[in-house]
């Protein structure tokens, strides 16, 4: 702020007011005696005359009654610097970065003539519309006058009809003379007012007063009080400070923010403000027509001509190597002297105008009538391109208005203007733009360079590939996740120096001071590829391990000490191309949850029905790690968009070719790190994908093997207890054509051994087999249980119960064969995968529950106790019957309701636990007054209230007149020593009111609850159980498929099968096949040309439904007329241009033919005809130039009459 410490006024004694403006009485003993005699100043100057001090005004400012949120405010020096300025408005205010800067100056304020009607329409409907479309700040006054009045009025007219998000896109920033401001003194606060209460008048009068549409206020205290302009310098320094910061997120965009100066009207000090603006290299716009000095600068633009080509600015002053011409002064002199009647400094006025005129390519007019305010944002680009030429001379004029139109994400300006045809772009002009569309999320400018010129080929490198993910928003999920892994990198890496004990100069101790910091530029493909393999699981290898060197097996930290020295090296793999660019992207577009960028990403991208199943799981699984609702809700949201997306491509792909569509499911990505869009949907949770028929009718076909698919179950029946029947006619096997599909070279077999192994190999004979036996196994439990459980060694076990023991024993291999032998994985990941299974976690405790038993009831102490054991776990092994059913088609979806009501029944028996204890812990204590065993505490309490739903009331405890004579007593000592205690009748009506709410509460309310939960939950599984039954399925029938032919007991041999086959004699398994196919040259190729086109079919065919939709019918009627209005304006102004035209003519001819009177009065000329004559009414040839000799012929009456310069006469 600023302080009058010294001399700054004049002592005259009529004098009350200092040259600063304010009163004499406010200045301090030091500024206003005269300590300074002979020395006093006749001119005030607020750098000399002032001095700085710290602020004690800035915070928020409350509008008392205008009812909208607070605004910040800054008093401060005009001194002050203007990137203190800049980051405390980003950084601390949270003000978003601009991608332009609108800086409005002019007139309307006090003293000045009104904005016009039209202005203010151009600031309604065009300055604010175009700042919400490109991001923009607006500087003004921020005052409720003039132009800052006008200005906060469009503000807050969009801001009620705009949408929410569009609100916060348009940022207006009041830049004034601190001793300007009216009741100023309501924001001072040394310690900062938040906020300060800020009264504000409603009038319709133009005041000095803070206009509540304002964001932000920028004070500039110069010590003047009432004065204007005071804050001119420290804006034109903000100004340009703005332009030389750079677009986008953390400053990634490709250009600098551009900054505009608006014209609007303006007195005569506006011209030096102009002039200075332009040595800075500041575009102008100037809106033709406004007022005083904005019509000056337009007339003298349009009008007056220099004759010389643009140069740079004259110096101050005005007055350059040669200086303009005496007559070119003397006409500028006279338009301004027109303009500014009233001014006495006339010549300096006339320095500033030609200063003005040697930058005016940095000026840009716009006329009202020639040009809508719907189009004012065309008009602002075009104004900054037509600038940025002049000031950026090695890029051309079409690249600088494409980084404009991507840093507005204007892509309608960039195809009508760019992309229409006429320019032919190259991949260099294209580069830098397509990064800033990928950082800023701008998707259809990506489109549009793709579609342009611009190979992704030869753009996506691996270097630049983590130059992406290292621009990522700090506020975004995968930010954190992969700022996580690379903090775990690096303490890897401190502790591995720590270990090996590495001396300051070893490789390991140099990649520790190299990643000091946990900045994101650090990030690279690692910490990429194990967020990705941590997202995907284990359905696929982890990416990028080709590219770092790792081996996909190998241990974290030994990757950890690979790719820290990798980095200290020269890292070659960032300067190869990326292998599959479109993928990588579809990746780094889903990670971040853009949802229009990921879906043009997976539309590029080969293998679109992995890409989508890929996409969806890994937003499932952020979805679950989102904290933020709105953020879970979108990924969900776009995770069902990718899982319908891969629906409807492999169903086009499905009615297209059934086999190559099931080769589809099957098929191992190398795009995807091996999986397989089977493992994809299952690891994704995708069962609308699972319920498709095609993926069903793969399932069937597995399930059934070899065998036809519509033989009846008891012909397997049949068949398991009389195997001779395989070799008939009773099953119908597949022919060999079908067979091949599995496998390219099938080997040769003799026919009963091919005809065995087709049978007994098939999932559905396993099936059946294990149904069968389990049934015997359980028949056995029950049997050893009520008939043959014998008593403790010596005695037992029998020999019912050895059996039963070994066939758990053979369970428990077929355990531990799913657990370390199914996969590819490692062995911990294996029984990670194991245990997540529901029905694996029943076999464990079964198992674990029947090896308790079993030893608990070899001893005589803990036998009876095992026996317990035992009954229980039968129940256990019982249950496990319904997850072998799941595959039944009628039973798996009722199985799947009854465990969704499950969680209704938990819900229930909480509700009922409260009004049980509520009502037990009531009734026993107005009962029995005093009854400490712990046993009938807990039966009156608990069971007996519980029976009481059930019907089971005894009146004959609880009714005082229906009493029965017992035995009993009140003394403490006999109850305490076992006797039964009395009942207290005293307020037994108190006991039967409480039973009555009590059953009126269960029998009615909680118990209706519990069936509209069910009902509830019935009509909406009901609905997709279908859909989950066939996701159960899937996974049974892969359980069964990779399970040996021979159920327990008798899977012993071929678990010693499968080991000499797979460890002694190395031979892999054929049926690896049917669910996992590697596919390699042309069958590969051939296949995902194959998916691409039914991709591209797919999407024709959506994008012709949407043009065909009524909204696209009425967004197409709509442009249309537009175009029609445009060319209705176009058609006006032509006319216009056109009397124009015709009185210029009419004002020829009539010089004409008096120059043709005068003459032929005259003895000058001699002529031998007389002069052609017009006729009248009729029209006459188009008239020609004659020559002189010889004559003329006379003229041919009776043509069409044309006013021209041979004509003669009419006009």
């Amino acid at each position: 702020i600023r302080n009058i410490p010294t001399v700054g006024h004049r002592h005259t004694a009529c004098s009350p007011l200092c040259q600063c403006g304010g009163p004499r009485g406010t200045h301090g003993s030091n500024a206003t005696g005269d300590y300074f005699g002979a020395a006093i100043v006749s001119q005030w100057d607020s750098g000399q005359h002032s001095s700085e001090y710290p602020t004690d005004a800035f915070g928020e400012v409350e509008f008392t009654g205008a009812g909208r949120r607070h605004s910040h405010f800054l008093r401060l020096s005009r001194d002050t610097p203007p990137q203190i300025v800049f980051t405390l408005m980003t950084a601390h205010w949270g003000v978003p970065s601009p991608n332009l800067v609108v800086s409005v100056v002019g007139g309307g304020g006090e003293g000045q003539e009104k904005v016009k009607p039209w202005v203010r329409e151009v600031m309604r409907n065009g300055l604010v519309r175009a700042a919400q479309s490109t991001g923009a700040w607006i500087l003004t006054g921020g005052l409720r006058e003039g132009v800052g009045r006008c200005v906060g009025e469009a503000v807050r007219d969009h801001a009620a009809a705009a949408p929410s998000l569009s609100q916060k896109k348009v940022v207006a920033v009041g830049v004034a003379p601190w001793g300007l401001v009216h009741n100023r003194q309501q924001l001072v606060n040394a310690q900062g007012s938040f906020p300060a209460r800020y009264y504000v008048q409603n009038t319709s009068q133009d005041t000095c007063g803070l206009d509540s549409n304002y964001q932000a206020f920028l004070l500039v205290d110069d010590g003047t009080v009432g004065q204007r302009g005071g804050e001119t310098g420290f804006l034109s320094n903000l100004e340009d400070y703005i332009s030389h910061q750079r677009t986008g997120i953390w400053g990634s965009g490709s250009i600098e923010i551009p900054v505009l100066c608006m014209l609007i009207s303006g007195e005569a000090k506006m011209l030096q403000r102009v002039d200075h603006s332009l040595r800075k290299a500041i575009p102008w716009l100037v809106l033709g027509g406004s007022g005083p000095a904005a019509d000056l600068i337009t007339e003298i633009l349009e009008e007056v001509s220099l004759g010389s080509s643009p140069s740079s600015p004259l110096p101050e002053g005005g007055e350059g190597g040669e200086g303009p011409s005496t007559e070119l002064r003397d006409r500028v002199r006279e338009k301004v002297r027109r303009h500014f009647p009233a001014e006495a400094n006339l010549e300096k006025l006339v320095d500033w105008v030609l200063s003005i005129h040697k930058n005016r390519d940095l000026i840009t007019v716009f006329h009202q009538e020639q040009e809508g305010s719907d189009d004012f944002d065309t008009v602002l680009l075009k104004a900054l391109v037509q600038a940025s030429k002049r000031v950026a001379s090695h890029a051309s004029e079409y690249t600088e208005e494409l980084k404009l139109a991507v840093a507005w994400n204007r892509v309608d300006i960039a195809k009508s203007e760019l992309f229409n045809g006429d320019i032919h772009w190259k991949y260099e002009d294209l580069e830098d733009s397509m990064t800033d569309a990928l950082v800023n999320d701008k998707p259809q400018f990506v489109r549009l360079f793709c579609e342009n010129g611009l190979n992704i080929l030869h753009y996506l490198s691996y270097s630049r590939l983590e130059s992406l993910y290292r621009s990522l928003a700090d506020s975004s999920l995968a930010y954190t996740l992969l700022q996580r892994r690379l903090a775990e990198r690096q303490a890897a890496a401190t502790s591995l120096t720590q270990l090996d004990g590495a001396d300051p100069g070893s490789p390991v101790s140099a990649v520790t001071r190299l990643m000091g910091s946990a900045s994101a530029k650090e990030l690279c493909l690692y910490e990429v590829s194990r967020l990705l393999y941590d997202l995907l699981g284990d359905g696929c290898q982890p990416f990028y391990s080709a590219q770092l060197g790792l081996d996909p097996g190998a241990s974290t930290r030994r990757a950890i000490r690979h790719v820290n020295k990798l980095l200290l090296g020269d890292c070659l793999y960032r300067d190869q191309r990326c292998l599959s660019p479109w993928a990588s992207l579809f990746i780094w577009a889903v990670l971040q949850n853009r949802s229009e960028m990921a879906v043009y990403f997976w539309e590029m991208a080969s293998e679109s029905v992995l890409s989508a199943l890929s996409g969806c799981k890994i937003l499932r699984e952020l979805s679950k790690l989102e904290d933020e609702t709105e953020s879970k809700v979108s990924m969900k949201e776009l995770a069902q968009k990718f899982e319908n997306l891969a629906q409807d491509v492999f169903s086009s792909c499905y009615q297209s070719n059934e086999r190559r569509c099931f080769t589809l499911l099957i098929r191992q990505s190398p795009v995807w790190a091996g999986a397989t869009c089977l493992q994809m949907a299952t690891a994704a949770d995708a069962r609308l994908f699972f319920s498709h028929d095609g993926v069903q009718t793969l399932l069937s076909q597995i399930w059934w093997g070899d065998m036809e698919r519509n033989t009846k179950v008891w012909k397997l029946v049949f068949a398991f207890f009389v195997p001779p029947l395989i070799f008939t006619k009773l099953i119908g096997f597949r022919g060999a054509i079908e067979h091949e599909q599995w496998s390219s070279s099938p080997p040769i077999r003799p026919f009963a051994i091919q005809r065995w192994r087709n049978f007994w190999f098939a999932p559905v004979t396993s099936f059946l087999g294990n149904v069968l036996m389990y049934f015997l196994f359980l028949c056995l439990f029950a049997y050893v249980l009520l008939v043959d459980f014998k008593g403790p060694p010596p005695k037992g076990p029998s020999i019912s119960e050895m059996v039963l023991y070994f066939w758990v024993f053979t369970m428990v291999c077929e355990e531990i064969r799913q657990t370390f032998f199914v996969g590819s994985t490692t062995v911990i990941q294996r029984m990670k995968t194991y245990i997540q299974d529901i029905w694996n976690k029943c076999d464990l405790t079964a198992i674990t529950v029947f090896a308790l038993a079993v030893a608990c009831r070899m001893f005589d102490e803990s036998y009876h106790f095992g026996r317990a054991l035992m009954a229980l776990d039968f129940m256990v092994f019982t249950l496990r019957l319904i997850h072998i059913f799941a595959i039944h088609k009628q039973l798996g979806p009722k199985i799947i309701i009854v465990s969704k009501m499950m969680k209704d029944v938990f819900f229930f028996l909480f509700f009922l636990f409260v009004w049980l204890m509520a009502y037990g812990v009531a009734n026993q204590a107005l009962l029995y007054s005093y009854d400490p065993r712990p046993s009938w505490i807990f039966r009156r309490v608990f069971y007996r209230p519980y029976l009481h739903i059930f019907g089971q009331i005894p009146i004959n405890e609880m009714d005082a007149d229906k009493l029965l004579e017992v035995e009993c007593t009140n003394n403490r000592t006999l109850i305490e020593g076992g006797m039964e205690p009395c009942m207290d009748g005293s307020y037994n009506w108190l006991v039967v009111l409480l039973l009555v709410v009590y059953l009126l509460v269960t029998n009615i309310l909680l118990i209706n609850l519990l069936i509209a939960m069910f009902s509830y939950t019935f009509s909406k599984v009901q609905d997709h159980s279908d859909t989950h039954w066939k996701f159960q399925r899937y996974n049974l029938i892969v359980e069964y498929h990779s399970r040996p032919c021979l159920a327990p007991p008798f899977i012993i041999l071929s678990h010693l099968h499968l080991f000499i086959k797979r460890f002694v004699r190395r031979i892999p398994s054929a049926k690896v096949k049917h669910f996992v196919l590697e596919l390699r040259g042309r069958a590969a190729s051939r296949l995902n040309t194959w998916e691409g086109l039914q991709k591209e079919n797919l999407l024709s065919a959506q994008n012709k439904r949407l043009r065909d939709s009524d909204t696209a019918r009425l967004k197409r009627t709509s442009v249309k007329v537009d175009t029609v209005l445009k060319q209705m304006s176009e058609i006006r102004d032509r006319d216009r241009r056109l009397r124009l035209l015709e009185s210029e003519v009419e004002f020829c001819s009539s010089a004409l033919s008096w120059l043709m009177e005068a003459l032929a009065e005259g003895n000058v000329i001699k002529s031998t005809r007389p002069p052609p004559m017009l006729s009248r009414g009729e029209p006459s040839p188009a008239p020609t130039r004659q020559p002189s000799l010889p004559p003329p012929p006379p003229p041919q009456h009776g043509g069409h009459p044309t006013r021209g310069r041979g004509g003669a006469g009419g006009g």
